[in-house]
């Protein structure tokens, strides 16, 4: 079965489909495979980044799938350890050689890394790779909202993306109304909490009454919020079944029901306190 995935415009133009693949804590010899199963399920937007040590898995993949570069959305980020301009501009280029791609779609400032300082010098990277063309969009990753206010207060170029993790559970509000402030695009990474929303019993009910898994609920939950979504998954089952979610549409109440799950449930680190 082949789906439509909305695209979702960045403030530049550029159009992101709203349901990506995510390759976090994928094993670089089981990501190629696993980008092989989402590409023929239907995902064309792949999101990595160099601390995941798996782009040349997603660039094996890529290769073999025979599918258009222009028709694939490809994501990678640079590592806190590379932050500063001219260690960006490296760590890009080693990236973008793994990846074995002419182009990225997206770059990301992996993490705002308060601690380190130079997420304006990496910035200033992006912009230039940004500016020759390399990169058709530049954004970041975990910023805080007065992380966002630093960096675009030196800015020429206002971020298209901000990936953070989002789930029931830790529904970020404040960083999400921030974007909308500055026109930024709001990423979810760790979209299910790792597992953890798929036990909550009101997700199950809701998942009962469409007929569908408690994972299509809360994906569906993310996307009629207008957020970008990236599930992560090495099962070609479950890879499917993720993007199975356009058949559905929940209610203002269920969305409300899941909204009511948020408590204090960050799974990742500490964007504030971060610094790799």
């Amino acid at each position: 079965m082949s789906y439509v995935i909305p695209n979702i415009s960045l403030n530049n133009g550029v159009l992101m489909p709203q349901l990506g693949f995510g390759v976090f804590q994928v094993p670089d010899e089981e990501t190629a495979a696993a980008v092989d199963a989402a590409l023929k399920a239907g995902y064309r937007s792949i999101d990595t980044a160099s601390v995941y040590g798996n782009e040349s898995g997603v660039g094996r993949a890529i290769a073999a799938s025979g599918i258009a570069r222009d028709e694939l959305f490809i994501t990678s980020k640079v590592w806190v350890e590379d932050m500063g301009y001219e260690q960006t501009l490296a760590a890009f280029e080693v990236s973008l050689e793994k990846l074995g791609v002419g182009y990225l779609d997206l770059y990301l400032i992996h993490w705002p890394a308060p601690g380190k300082g130079q997420a304006s010098e990496s910035w200033r990277a992006m912009e230039k790779l940004y500016a020759d063309g390399k990169v058709r969009a530049i954004g970041v990753s975990n910023f805080q909202p007065e992380h966002l206010a630093q960096l675009i207060d030196g800015a020429n170029i206002v971020p298209a993306v901000n990936q953070v993790e989002l789930h029931p559970a830790l529904q970020n509000r404040a960083v999400v109304e921030a974007n909308r402030v500055h026109g930024i695009i709001t990423e979810a990474w760790s979209p299910l909490a790792q597992g953890a929303m798929l036990i909550e019993e009101s997700i199950i009910a809701i998942a009962r009454i469409h007929g569908v898994s408690p994972a299509q609920v809360v994906l569906r939950w993310h996307l009629q919020q207008g957020r970008v979504v990236i599930p992560k998954s090495v099962s070609p089952t479950r890879i499917a079944a993720n993007l199975d979610v356009f058949g559905f549409e929940l209610t203002e109440l269920e969305l409300s029901s899941i909204d009511s799950l948020e408590r204090a449930g960050r799974t990742g680190p500490d964007p504030d306190i971060f610094n790799g």
